[in-house]
């Protein structure tokens, strides 16, 4: 029976990538039940003077408002981990648990950094080979991006030697 030869398991380096998120589900929260509590406290007084068609408006405020926030935690939650190794790089993405694994051999992976063709856009961060690419970094900023993009080109190029 043959056997497929065994990866070198050796780190070189590992960078984990996430948003600036700051706000907590609790902080969400908080935050919710106060706009809540003042929205529909007005929309009442408004609709006891015969406004009544206000109540549905705070409603439809308040789902928006709650939409909005529930969409910034999620992706406050998003991480990706970019793991090199002697023989491969490994890109994880997800949010609370990674949903999507990338691999590529060390040896033939590339570190691109495409500038935007539109001012005011974000760059891309890009690692690849063989026509297949992965973008990593979509919630830095440019600064941010370039930065990680100057590790990465250390670690995929380097000789593994002392890291």
């Amino acid at each position: 029976m043959a056997q497929a030869p065994a990866t070198d398991q050796r780190l070189l380096g590992q960078i984990h990538v996430s948003a600036n998120c700051s706000l907590t589900p609790r902080d969400a929260l908080v935050f919710f039940a106060g706009v809540a509590v003042g929205s529909v406290s007005l929309a009442v007084l408004l609709a006891t003077r015969g406004f009544w068609p206000v109540l549905p408006f705070a409603g439809l405020e308040l789902l928006a408002l709650g939409l909005a926030l529930r969409i910034s935690l999620r992706r406050g939650r998003y991480r990706e981990v970019i793991s090199v190794f002697p023989d491969r790089v490994v890109i994880e993405q997800g949010s609370s648990q990674p949903t999507q694994r990338t691999e590529f051999p060390r040896a033939w992976a590339r570190v691109e950094l495409a500038e935007s063709r539109h001012r005011g856009h974000p760059g891309r961060l890009l690692i690849g080979s063989h026509g297949r690419w992965c973008e990593v970094g979509r919630m830095l900023t440019d600064e941010e991006r370039r930065s990680l993009s100057n590790r990465l080109r250390e670690l995929v190029a380097g000789d593994g030697a002392g890291r």
